[in-house]
């Protein structure tokens, strides 16, 4: 008895402890929390340091924790923000200039070129712009070949190659595991099942990525040609060769202007901004100075406003959160902005591969209904493709970066099957049912013809009902979407000319056209979704509880990781789904 007495009274005791540490951190939380704007300071011939070692998504998110409300964040880290930040540097007289640092930049191609066109528009201001790297990434020196002098570490190094992606296939792996997918699709572009059904990658799916690909460094390899003045086949030449590999034939290729040491390139900062080597650098990282110093420059005072809705990640049923579109989520937030008398005019930010055909539907309609109030203008980021192209397709105008990966008008079905590997291990299923058709589908059967037959009519339906909702709200003719469709992926140029997009350029371009739809001159911006957070969560962001995927990760590694989680993501698309049909990491 005193045994469990002592037991009870140990688990007593940690619970307790459990508790007022869980409870102290919430009073620091509360204490601290707010004092962090006090802490950053810009002094005179302050440089802004520009490190982008993060992951960069176009909305940093605002996040509400309901029972907690101190606990509230609003992050400024987002694309945009970052972009403000350079904005707001190029008339604040305490900024000399802008230093870029061994970034290993996380960023796509489309945000990297929206950086780099905020990095041109400050050197506008006559302010100088350096970069440094121990090693440089492709995309690292395509956002640093702006810079007025490109630095690199003597033993140092380089990468410009040209671009590449690569495609996981599951064909023999699900013969082997006994885990099946049965895929129904329409399209003959429309390869995201492709790793299913093959071993290796079809003719047409190694055309569309070739196209991509190429159009995507043709674009880079034209603002490095002029930003460096070096021709454009002179860096197929260095890429082919790969004439930039170390320092010294990065400086031959004209890549790089000088190599140093880091603190070579530091004292050479304090020159450019006219203090002695001996005395302090006063730098402020961009991440401090877009949170606390630039949104205090603003001094817009007008009652309009215009709201940018952010639709970044996959589209799914249900509710969504930062970096996931949830119908409900992006639904709720669009009849917030419609509602709302002072929002003159919206602004939706795509940058999804698509997914859940329902949940693309759904936004549509949201997006139709609030056309007939206000203004509905799309913004295309990285991607806007399938079911990110579906919710953009009834705007009233659609822009797109010409780097932006849009159109995949496709439709595919999958259903997880374990027939084999319930074989394997001796597990036979038996059904009993009333009628003909009672079991629309058991994993532990093979599709059979009635049922493929039906899933495939419910394919062929959700692809007419995309085609036609892109003719109608492009102005097209059906033989002119059908031309342009069967899951077929374009990049911005190209999808300007198909009449997929009505313009090339940024967000910032976006907010022109919405405020002359709605005729203001001066508008403040009021971003969407608020995302909320419960109590599970909370503790995830306090580090007392972790998240399972981040659990496989350390106990798998990245690689291990990431394979499992391409085979869960693909496996999870559950329904007919219209879905960015490859990879988009791009290396």
């Amino acid at each position: 008895m005193s045994f469990i007495k002592r037991v009870l009274s140990t688990v007593t005791g940690i619970f307790v402890f459990l508790i007022i540490c869980f409870f102290g951190l919430i009073i620091l939380g509360a204490l601290f929390g707010g004092t962090s704007e006090e802490l950053v300071e810009v002094k005179p011939n302050s440089v802004l340091n520009l490190k982008l070692d993060f992951p960069i998504q176009d909305y940093a998110g605002k996040t509400i924790y309901k029972e907690y409300p101190f606990l509230n964040e609003d992050k400024k880290n987002g694309l945009f923000n970052l972009v403000n930040a350079i904005k707001y540097a190029k008339t604040d007289d305490k900024i000399k200039g802008i230093s870029i640092e061994n970034n290993f930049i996380m960023a796509g191609i489309s945000q990297t070129k929206t950086l780099r066109d905020a990095l041109l528009d400050f050197k506008d201001s006559g302010k100088f712009i350096v970069a440094y790297a121990d090693i440089y990434t492709q995309k690292d020196y395509y956002l640093s070949s702006v810079a007025d002098t490109v630095y690199i570490n003597p033993v140092g190094m380089m990468e410009f190659k040209g671009l590449y992606t690569e495609r996981l296939y599951f064909k023999d792996f699900q013969e082997k595991s006994g885990v099946k997918m049965e895929v129904v699709r329409h399209g003959k572009y429309k390869s995201a099942v492709e790793p299913f059904l093959e071993n290796e990658m079809s003719d047409n799916n190694r055309q569309q990525i070739s196209v991509y690909l190429n159009g995507l460094w043709s674009e880079i390899k034209k603002e490095v040609s002029e930003a460096r003045n070096i021709p454009v086949e002179r860096l197929d030449i260095i890429a082919d060769s790969l004439l930039a590999r170390t320092p010294n034939l990065a400086v031959k290729s004209n890549l790089v202007d000088k190599i140093a040491y880091h603190d070579e390139y530091i004292n050479g900062l304090k020159n450019a901004v006219g203090i002695t080597t001996g005395k302090k650098l006063h730098h402020v990282s961009v991440e401090d100075y877009a949170q606390h110093v630039a949104p205090k420059l603003k001094s817009y005072s007008s009652k309009n406003k215009i709201a940018v809705i952010y639709a970044e990640g996959d589209i799914i049923y249900g509710e969504g959160e930062i970096g996931v579109v949830g119908h409900i989520t992006m639904n709720e937030s669009i009849k917030k902005a419609r509602d709302d008398e002072r929002v003159k005019a919206i602004v939706l930010r795509v940058n999804s591969p698509g997914g859940s055909a329902l949940a693309s539907e759904l936004i549509w309609r949201e997006i139709e209904l609030t056309k007939k109030v206000k203004p509905v203008i799309v913004s295309m980021g990285d991607l806007a493709a399938s079911g990110g192209y579906y919710i953009a397709t009834n705007a009233d105008k659609v822009i797109a970066e010409s780097t932006t990966i849009t159109g995949s008008i496709g439709v595919f079905g999958t259903l997880p099957n374990f027939k084999n590997l319930a074989d394997n291990m001796g597990i036979n299923a038996e059904q009993v049912v009333t009628n003909t058709n009672a079991v629309t589908y058991s994993v532990f059967e093979p599709l059979n013809e009635n049922q493929y037959k039906y899933i495939k009519e419910g394919v062929i339906d959700v692809y007419s009902l995309f085609t036609k909702r892109v003719a109608e709200g492009r102005n097209l003719t059906a033989e002119q979407v059908e031309e342009i469709a069967q899951g077929r992926v374009w990049i911005g140029n190209d999808a300007l000319e198909r009449g997929l997009v009505d313009e090339l350029g940024g967000l910032d371009l976006a907010l022109k056209y919405a405020a002359e739809a709605a005729e203001i001159d001066d508008y403040k911006i009021r971003e969407y979704p608020v995302f909320e957070k419960n109590l599970d969560e909370m503790l995830e962001t306090f580090g007392l509880a972790k998240a399972k995927e981040q659990i496989l990760a350390e106990e798998l590694g990245d690689e291990n990781y990431k394979l499992i989680k391409e085979v869960k993501r693909l496996s999870q698309k559950k329904g007919v789904q219209l879905l960015f049909p490859f990879s988009t990491e791009i290396k």
